[in-house]
Order: C-alpha cells, then sequence, then structure tokens
C-alpha cells in the first residue's frame, strides 16, 4: 500500500480514524489492530487517536457500529408475497457477505459491541422480517420462530467458518473437531464412503449450509399451512371473522 501522505496539524477527525482503522485491520486482522500502529499508519501520534477514541474498546465500537448500518443496508429484503424465495435469498447473502468480509464478522458475530442506536437498527431489521412473516399468514409465534431458526443457522455456520479460518492461519494451527475425526473404511466405513462423495458431517460447508436452511423453511412452510387449516394464522382468522360477519 501506498504511504499516506503526511497530515497537517488538526486535520484528523473520526471518520479519517476509523477508514484508516478498517484499512489496517484488513492487513493485520482486528485481534491484532493497535492504537499505535493504527497512529502509525495514519501517520499521526497516537495522542490524536486518543482525543475521539480512549481506548481500543471504543474504537472498536464506533467500527461495529458502521458496519452494522453499510451491511443492513445492504440486506435484501424479506418480501410477504413470496415469503420463502426471499427468505432464502436473504439468508444466503447475509452468509456470503460474512464470509467475505472476516473483519464484519469479528467485529459483528464474535465480538459483538454496539452502541444502542446500533443495536436498535439491527432490531429494526428483526421487527421487519417479522411483520413481512405475519403478513404472509405466519402467527406472531411461529414468525418468531422461523426467522430466529434461520438467524440462529446462518450465523452458527459463519461463526464455524471464521474460526476454522482463524485456527488455521495461527503459529501453531489446529483443525476443527470434525476435521479430527479419525476416519478410515475399517473403523467408521460409512464416514469414509460418504468423504469419498464429498460429504463432510458438521462443517461449515455449502451443502451442510443448503440442506440445514431448506429444513428449516421446509418446516415454516408445514407451520404456515397447518395455521390456515386451524384457522390459528392471522389471514385465517381474518377470513373466519369475514365470514361470521356476512
Amino acid at each position: 500500500m501506498a504511504k499516506r501522505p503526511r497530515r497537517e496539524r488538526g486535520s484528523l477527525n473520526p471518520d479519517d480514524i476509523l477508514d484508516g482503522a478498517f484499512e489496517l485491520a484488513d492487513e493485520v486482522s482486528i485481534d491484532n489492530l493497535s492504537m499505535p500502529m493504527l497512529g502509525k499508519h495514519l501517520d499521526v501520534g497516537v495522542t490524536s487517536i486518543y482525543w475521539y477514541f480512549r481506548k481500543k474498546d471504543d474504537l472498536l465500537s464506533a467500527m461495529a457500529d458502521r458496519a452494522l448500518r453499510e451491511y443492513t443496508y445492504s440486506m435484501p429484503f424479506v418480501e410477504a408475497a413470496n415469503w420463502r424465495d426471499t427468505l432464502r435469498n436473504h439468508a444466503r447473502t447475509v452468509r456470503e457477505t460474512f464470509v467475505n468480509n472476516p473483519i464484519l464478522c469479528d467485529l459483528i458475530l464474535i465480538r459483538s459491541s454496539l452502541s444502542p442506536k446500533a443495536a436498535q437498527l439491527g432490531a429494526k431489521q428483526t421487527e421487519s422480517v417479522v411483520a413481512n412473516l405475519i403478513e404472509s399468514g405466519f402467527t406472531l409465534e411461529d414468525s418468531v420462530d422461523v426467522y430466529s431458526a434461520v438467524q440462529l443457522h446462518v450465523h452458527g455456520m459463519i461463526v464455524l467458518h471464521r474460526l476454522q479460518e482463524k485456527n488455521r492461519q495461527s503459529e501453531a494451527p489446529s483443525g476443527a473437531y470434525y476435521e479430527l475425526f479419525p476416519i478410515s473404511s475399517e473403523t467408521t466405513p460409512l464416514l469414509a464412503e460418504a468423504n469419498t462423495k464429498g460429504l463432510q458431517s458438521g462443517a461449515p460447508t455449502d451443502r451442510n449450509f443448503e440442506y440445514g436452511l431448506e429444513c428449516i423453511l421446509d418446516h415454516a412452510g408445514r407451520l404456515l399451512e397447518a395455521g390456515r387449516s386451524s384457522g390459528t394464522s392471522p389471514k385465517a382468522k381474518s377470513r373466519n371473522a369475514t365470514a361470521v360477519t356476512n
């Protein structure tokens, strides 16, 4: 990276610091980022950074806030008229975004330190998804359960993938638990056969992600149909009320 031009005294502002912090974190990781290192990267005295961010935790929280805002605004909506396809697309996009941006994963999912304003932004996104699922015909309970299951599945797969990458990059790399299984045709013939077909139990692979996601969506579809049949879904209740009134 080309050396930054030396700054004029008093020209530094919080956005400049955050820009530099993201640049540096991309090179050295969130864990290795330090205030003195950032000062050197920005070609300013570290006291200039402490004027705005008193400690590294404050800086990381501000980075997480910015990352969450950008992430939230870029996510595709879940649409009431086509809940299954749009929820699937939402889940896939979240996973792809975090897997391709380790800093985002470390700040939001692993470190998870947000200001009240940023946390409210995340809550509003969840509220929007739940509202659209209810509009699709799910009950409030089923809407929360379905989206919670999707979130846990997606976030769990992302974090497992990130921890796997961190282990591989460490000075003393160690494999993930599912990579340490002693699999052989003699002791575990079924797992050995599965491995030859590219199947890996417990691994955060594309195949396992898609299988788990489809299982959740299939179950959600059954909940929706059961609610419509029993008259407990919001739309079914509305139809029943209309029929009684007429």
